[in-house]
């Protein structure tokens, strides 16, 4: 039997930057995969490819590009599918390689299988072939799958998850997402860019309740003007599918509306990859939607096994999953270098447009009692706005009124994903409205948002505006 110092389970974000970081540091690591593919759903159903195509989207519908040079770039011909698919099946491509490099350029031993617990240190790989391999120390990087709820009737042609409308052959005539989530709101935006009717049915008063208000209704505004029907405080109550694919799809909901649709996508929730891991038999505590339950060292209730990732639930984002992964092998190794992940990270919503976030919404502020205030620069007063035909979008800060220290950032629009980096450096490091005037940025650039939201925070906290929208 073949012995590791680390056995890795899951090639995903937090599976290989735990396995190249381990063996960085001089350990015997091997990895298992599950699927063809290394990369898991990071590079191959779920973060690179939905960004993609966003991307993909924008580029063909020239949504920010319209008469902005006095011309309109018109496409030699319209998009099919295979032209649509291309981008997200290079960048994913690409990217795959590069994780097979990384775990071969640190010796990472690659197995592909299914695995299974025989003993808290013992993995049963079932795959081409059946072998048993020993580590000192476990990572469970599974992550997650899309939950199936039964009342869906998925078929993976016309109705489907986040996974397989990754393979659709056609574009939709129309569509109905169900779940309104970060994933259900990426999807809706992508393909309702792309000049497809999409309904996207959410049970909440709101969208994406965590972020600041401000930000979610206008998301919501500009949802709408792209043509995309929310219907809010609703649920299906039943799905009728017809006998012929030419047939539209009766989708019934609790407000006895029906919708005719000809496809259906389900984004409400995913669930821990961890039913064929067998945890129960050595003592690795599940929780709901089959997550596996940790502590701040991403550890166990079993010593030496960890999880990291989307298979430990909540904030289930990339950037996150890479540095559970890294602090799991920082305890595991004593390696003394990242002991625990910051407090404070963005978050990154690819809608078109772009949503991020990062510290206290205004929402949070007041729960907390703060005494605070807030001040937001739109993109379109901006001169780099202005140059790119930005006619939407802002940044809201907000901020305490006694020491005028920066407590949260949020921001929609275009590159809100790159830009809210420096908030989060403001939020981390607390600075106040007065050093954000103080700094220099180059000149045109959306970095002026934070120098203009910091002097409209301060108009309104004197209660003279000397600009007004």
């Amino acid at each position: 039997m073949k012995s590791y110092d680390l056995i890795v389970i899951g090639s995903g974000p937090a599976g290989e930057k735990a396995a190249v970081k381990a063996a960085y540091f001089g350990h015997s690591v091997a990895i298992i995969e599950k699927q063809r593919k290394l990369g898991g759903a990071g590079v191959n159903t779920g973060t690179l490819p939905s960004k993609t195509l966003k991307e993909t989207a924008l580029y063909y519908s020239g949504k920010y590009d319209r008469g902005l040079y006095g011309i309109e770039r018109v496409l030699k011909e319209e998009p099919s599918i295979e032209h649509f698919m291309y981008r997200e099946s290079l960048v994913c491509t690409t990217v795959e390689r590069e994780v097979i490099k990384n775990l071969m350029n640190h010796k990472v031993d690659i197995y592909h299988g299914t695995a299974t617990f025989q003993t808290n240190h013992e993995i049963r790989i079932k795959g081409s072939k059946e072998e048993t391999i020993r580590g000192e120390y476990i990572l469970i990087a599974t992550g997650s799958y899309p939950f199936h709820p039964t009342t869906i009737p998925f078929d993976f042609v016309r109705v489907h998850d986040s996974d397989s409308i990754l393979s659709i052959s056609r574009f939709p005539k129309s569509l109905c997402i169900l779940g309104a989530g970060v994933i259900g709101c990426e999807y809706a935006t992508i393909f309702g860019t792309m000049g497809i009717d999409v309904f996207l049915v959410n049970d909440k008063q709101h969208i994406l309740t965590f972020l600041d208000h401000e930000i979610s209704q206008e998301l919501v505004q500009q949802m709408r003007e792209s043509y995309i029907d929310i219907l809010f405080e609703t649920s299906v109550t039943n799905i009728k599918m017809p006998p012929h694919e030419y047939e539209l799809i009766d989708i019934t909901l609790a407000t006895g509306q029906i919708l005719h649709v000809d496809m259906l996508l389900y984004a409400a929730g995913r669930s821990g990859c961890t039913d064929d891991l067998n945890c129960a038999a050595i003592g690795v505590e599940i929780g709901n939607r089959q997550v596996v339950v940790v502590n701040e060292k991403f550890q166990t209730s079993v010593e030496n096994i960890y999880a990291a990732g989307d298979v430990v639930g909540f904030p289930a984002l990339a950037s996150t999953s890479m540095d559970q992964g890294r602090v799991a092998v920082s305890h595991m190794f004593k390696t003394k270098d990242l002991d625990s992940l910051p407090k404070v990270f963005p978050y990154g919503i690819y809608t078109i447009p772009e949503v991020s976030t990062v510290g206290m919404s205004e929402e949070e502020a007041k729960a907390a009692a703060i005494d605070y205030c807030t001040g937001i620069a739109k993109y379109k007063n901006m001169p780099r706005g202005k140059i790119k035909g930005m006619n939407n979008g802002f940044l809201k800060i907000v901020f305490r009124r006694d020491n005028l220290a920066i407590i949260g950032a949020h921001i929609i629009g275009a590159l809100a994903t790159e830009l809210i980096h420096f908030g989060m450096t403001l939020v981390n490091e607390r600075k106040t409205v007065m050093q954000v005037i103080a700094t220099v940025f180059n000149y045109p650039t959306l970095h002026d948002l934070y120098k203009y939201a910091s002097y409209d925070g301060l108009g309104n906290l004197s209660g003279h505006k000397i600009k007004k929208d």
